[in-house]
């Protein structure tokens, strides 16, 4: 009998363990979508990562180099990113990556100042999208609605996968 209920109290045991791991997957999933309110945050309130709410006043940090990189993608969302216009653009939108927690991004246009872009989709594609409509007129808090929104999501960036002019 003692062998019996050990034996489901380890059955109990693993089955909880692995719904405390599955639930903490989850919700790290959902914080990456940036779906879950911050820590100590209203619930009801979706998660907004870093941004800047104002135009910056001085000068901005350079973005990398877009001859670094060895694919066409990154060279071209990269030169978009070098933009001046767009740069300011980028200061002032949020990044759903998580960056801002992971790697202390203050902004979008902090993922184009150091590598982190030319490995994450969404970078690129929040990337991409302020460009597009920041060439149809839009100004920056038109696009963080957008981003906000999702629309990012949707980006296709097969048209940037194409090599560079001159190349």
């Amino acid at each position: 009998m003692m062998r019996k209920t050990l034996m489901a109290a380890a059955i109990l045991g693993f089955a909880l363990a692995g719904y405390g791991i599955g639930f903490v997957a989850a919700q790290e999933a959902a914080e990456h979508a940036g779906h879950q309110a911050p820590a100590g945050g209203d619930a009801a309130k979706p998660y907004v990562p870093a941004y800047h709410a104002e135009a910056p006043t001085g000068d901005l940090p350079a973005t990398i180099d877009p001859a670094t990189f060895p694919e066409a993608l990154n060279q071209n969302v990269y030169k978009l990113a070098s933009n001046p216009k767009l740069k300011k653009i980028l200061y002032q939108q949020p990044c759903y990556c998580g960056c801002d927690k992971n790697n202390g991004h203050t902004s979008l246009l902090d993922c184009y100042v150091d590598h982190h872009a030319s490995v994450c989709d969404v970078c690129r594609k929040e990337g991409v999208y302020s460009y597009q409509e920041m060439k149809k007129g839009k100004s920056a808090a038109q696009i963080r609605q957008g981003i906000m929104a999702g629309k990012w999501k949707d980006v296709d960036l097969t048209p940037y996968k194409a090599a560079p002019a001159g190349q």
